[in-house]
């Protein structure tokens, strides 16, 4: 009947599967915002043509373990994570028929209250509804409190006080915005306030309701934030556990896994054949073979994830509730990837002229994230962009060899310049290919030495880059971890058949 009164616990964590998006953001939220609008439609084609017939109570049953451990994998993976209320588009139907709804109710509690004598059954139960509200704030400690509100809120006592004539419902609602003063966290102060300037009782109850709802909120957070310790030692186990039966329910669910651990596989042993001279005996392709070990073919697995094609390719399976985040990190390489070739570029035009000078690399970082705003996206041009990133760097390396006292460039030197950053854009551009292949052997090694205590040191050509780049290596280093701790058994379980097959084909092959 009433949309705004508060919800239970239940349907508030419910509902925040629906808002998580939302709640994900941080302060690199374009990015994420962008990669959630765009995202493709998960492929389920292969997956599909092999599954078995299953019962609508086995699917809902299914459903729901997959929520939950999706919800629990958000509180865990995210530190940001939130609960938010799900916001209505602005003109849907949807949001038309709940402000319809909304209005019909209170206009009803309106009429009741100005009729002569009153009728206060829908007021007493809106009043029922916020006692249980203030009441399940409470702590178990808070008995005094607890006393107060069930005394000063009696139903029973309330609707004779409303049938003899008594009930003074401005009294009862000077208590509740007390109670909830008293209650609410500090944050809230302010809605308080403002609830004490409002005079009229419907537009007063409608308030409180709304202000319960933000209370609701908040209490819901701080049971996130206090479980989340607790839940980071079991998480790794429950996500597991709800694999597991999700596996007993379709056995063939690892097929995208095992797929994608054989390519990681084949391109171990291709690099180690390629490593191998030409004149190596057995025992030198046995020791090519050794080196695919299970931890070498997951890192090269993960690394893969962020060369992702995510249009035409379903995601691996065990990794598919971070799909979102690894198309992220998958953008932010790709801008970080330019960004660094045009600044090499730029630096090698400009000799050593403006490499110490302070803030000129990252004017010229901004210049290219702001110009690269949506470059995932199909009508994204990216020789405008670069030729417009062109003209904005010639401009700031022009400002800045005046103001530090060197001769400005030429006509011809600009040209040069704008000509190699249009360049970029081509697949086959040796700086590009240089500065990325620098990136993923970066990420390789901070991903190999995530459990030792000195980390790898930023490739040459990437120190402009190396904060943000390490930034993104930290994030991706803490998913694969916590990944590999809840996945494990299955990894080893699939890499256990390829690597036996890989390292039989390697020492077979000097024999043939």
């Amino acid at each position: 009947q009433n949309s705004d009164k508060p919800h239970s616990g239940e349907d508030k964590l419910s509902g925040s599967e629906d808002g998580q998006e939302e709640s994900l953001d941080n302060p690199d939220q374009s990015i994420r915002k962008r990669v959630r609008q765009n995202a493709p439609v998960s492929h389920g084609g292969d997956t599909l043509k092999s599954l078995r017939p299953v019962s609508i109570e086995e699917l809902m049953e299914t459903a729901k373990g997959v929520t939950n451990m999706a919800l629990a994998h958000e509180i865990v993976v995210n530190g940001d994570f939130q609960i938010k209320p799900a916001e209505l588009p602005e003109h849907s139907l949807e949001k038309k028929v709940r402000d319809i709804v909304h209005k019909a109710f209170w206009d009803c509690l309106e009429a009741q209250l100005k009729e002569d004598p009153p009728t206060y059954d829908h007021a007493i139960k809106l009043l029922g509804e916020i006692k249980e509200n203030l009441l399940s704030f409470l702590l178990p400690g808070h008995t005094r409190l607890r006393s107060q509100i069930t005394e000063v809120l009696d139903l029973d006592l309330i609707k004779q006080e409303a049938e003899n004539g008594a009930l003074d419902i401005s009294k009862l609602v000077e208590f509740v915005i007390g109670m909830m003063g008293t209650l609410c966290a500090p944050a809230r102060d302010e809605e308080i306030k403002k609830l004490k300037d409002i005079h009229e009782i419907v537009p007063l109850f409608r308030a409180i309701f709304s202000v319960l709802d933000l209370m609701k909120m908040d209490m819901a957070n701080f049971a996130v934030s206090s479980i989340r310790p607790k839940l980071m030692q079991q998480s790794a186990e429950y996500e597991r556990r709800k694999f597991q039966e999700f596996l007993e329910k379709q056995p063939n669910s690892l097929d995208l896994v095992t797929k994608w651990l054989q390519e990681a596989a084949d391109d171990l042993a291709k690099l180690s054949c390629k490593m191998l001279p030409p004149h190596c005996s057995s025992d030198g392709a046995t020791g090519g073979a050794s080196a695919l070990c299970s931890t070498a073919v997951q890192n090269q697995a993960y690394l893969k994830l962020l060369k992702w094609d995510h249009v035409n390719r379903p995601f691996p399976e065990v990794v598919l509730m971070d799909q979102t985040r690894f198309q992220e990190m998958q953008l932010e390489l790709e801008q970080l990837l330019l960004a660094g070739t045009i600044l090499l570029i730029t630096f090698s035009a400009a000799g050593s002229a403006l490499v110490d000078v302070p803030g000129f690399a990252e004017k010229i970082k901004t210049i290219v994230k702001v110009l690269l705003t949506g470059i995932h996206l199909p009508s994204f041009n990216l020789q405008e962009a670069l030729a417009t990133i062109g003209e904005k760097v010639c401009a700031e390396v022009n400002s800045c060899l005046s103001q530090h006292g060197f001769t400005p460039f030429s006509a011809q030197r600009e040209t040069v310049l704008k000509g190699q950053i249009q360049a970029v854009a081509s697949p086959d551009n040796t700086i590009c290919k240089l500065i990325d292949s620098r990136i993923q052997k970066f990420l390789e090694n901070y991903l190999a030495s995530s459990h030792q205590k000195s980390l790898p040191a930023v490739p040459g050509g990437l120190g402009p880059i190396q904060r943000e780049l390490e930034e993104i290596a930290v994030k991706f280093v803490r998913l694969v971890n916590y990944n590999k701790m809840v996945f494990s058994p299955y990894y080893d379980a699939v890499l256990g058949k390829i690597l036996t097959k890989e390292e039989s084909q390697l020492v077979g092959k000097p024999e043939e």
